[in-house]
């Protein structure tokens, strides 16, 4: 089974040879492209062939790594001073050849919007930006026709489920001529750690700044209270089911209050207080049921074609294959033709700037084995 989306071609494109050993570039330097560089250095440590660095970059600056030590790199631009003047990703991208390998670790939609266009010139996109594939539904298809018409390969194990076997289990279920009915999953690994954490007790705001503090959400931890995340997240996955769904389509409840949401990037840690009380009388409505709370997706293809799609907390009782998992773990339930009784569970660590980079290596490598 493979993440990496490969897409039939046309006999001319997928036979268009590549003059020059592939290279990487990351675009990126934040914890998910630190984690990324350091395993790669590590596995080059340990023996195994990797491609040379053709640069490293950030919004600051790039840096090419002349010296071949991607570390050194990654130091130099998390110093640099900010650029001069209107940065932008295409330009650093220029000179990247046919059968590159460009890893976007940014959260950045304007990188995102370049996914297609580097694509179509042949170069192979890795990501954990989840704005590619997971943003309005026209860029989702530029990436899909993008692939065909460059012949490049689109890894994307790392926008769902830090590198679980999410997406390669639904595209392999497809391609065996399954029909996916369903998915509902823990989607945030960040999530998942607060509502497991959050015991009615102590304030909720407090677990939110101790996620934030260890990396479990975004800097801006509105982020991940918001639900936009998880939508994105069940985007992907509902167009690797081959539902063409949209943002809007998408109901999301969120968990900020509108003071919250409003709050300026300053006020925010001061404004998280206001979690506590709704999230406490959640906490005691879902005891009174006996039932753990959780921050879940849900997809529903229904008999008459239509589709019906939700993002918020729920309550599960004892029952509900979602409610067995813990700490930043996403649990995901897929109901199909082969799977209607019982759901196909997969379960594993959602969350961390490890697992995330693990994923986008993987991915890597796979392109660079061919397969």
């Amino acid at each position: 089974m493979n993440n990496v989306v490969s897409l039939p071609l046309p006999a001319a494109v997928a036979a268009a040879p590549t003059a020059h050993p592939p290279r990487i570039a990351l675009l990126g330097t934040g914890n998910v492209g630190g984690a990324f560089v350091a395993r790669c250095d590590a596995l080059r440590a340990a023996g195994v062939p990797l491609p040379a660095f053709a640069w490293l970059s950030n919004s600051r600056a790039l840096d090419p790594c002349v010296d071949g030590v991607p570390g050194l790199a990654l130091e130099r631009l998390r110093a640099a001073p900010p650029h001069p003047g209107p940065w932008s990703p295409w330009v650093e991208a220029e000179s990247l050849r046919r059968g590159d390998i460009l890893v976007d670790a940014s959260a950045s939609d304007l990188v995102a919007g370049w996914h297609g266009e580097w694509l179509a010139r042949g170069i192979h996109v890795v990501t954990a930006n989840k704005l590619g594939a997971g943003a309005d539904g026209e860029r989702a298809r530029a990436v899909a026709r993008a692939q065909q018409e460059g012949g490049a390969c689109y890894g994307d194990a790392a926008t769902v489920g830090a590198g679980l076997p999410l997406l390669r289990s639904i595209r392999d279920l497809r391609a065996g001529g399954d029909r996916i009915h369903a998915i509902a999953g823990m989607l945030s690994g960040s999530l998942a750690w607060l509502f497991d954490r959050y015991d009615g007790r102590r304030p909720f705001s407090g677990f939110v700044r101790q996620a934030r503090d260890a990396g479990y959400t975004e800097p801006d931890p509105r982020e991940d209270l918001s639900g936009e995340d998880v939508r994105r997240k069940l985007l992907i996955l509902a167009r690797a089911a081959g539902i063409a769904l949209e943002a809007r389509e998408v109901a999301v409840e969120s968990l900020l209050t509108p003071a919250l949401a409003a709050a300026s990037h300053d006020a925010v840690d001061a404004a998280l207080g206001d979690l506590d009380a709704p999230l406490r009388a959640r906490y005691a409505a879902a005891c009174k049921r006996s039932a753990k709370l959780g921050f879940i997706a849900r997809l529903q293809c229904n008999d008459d074609g239509g589709v019906r799609a939700t993002v918020g907390p729920e309550a599960l009782d004892g029952a509900d294959p979602l409610a067995a998992g813990a700490g930043t773990d996403n649990r995901v339930a897929i109901w199909s033709d082969r799977y209607c009784d019982q759901p196909l569970l997969i379960q594993g660590p959602g969350a961390g700037a490890g697992v995330t980079a693990a994923a986008l290596v993987d991915d890597l490598l796979r392109i660079v084995a061919g397969r």
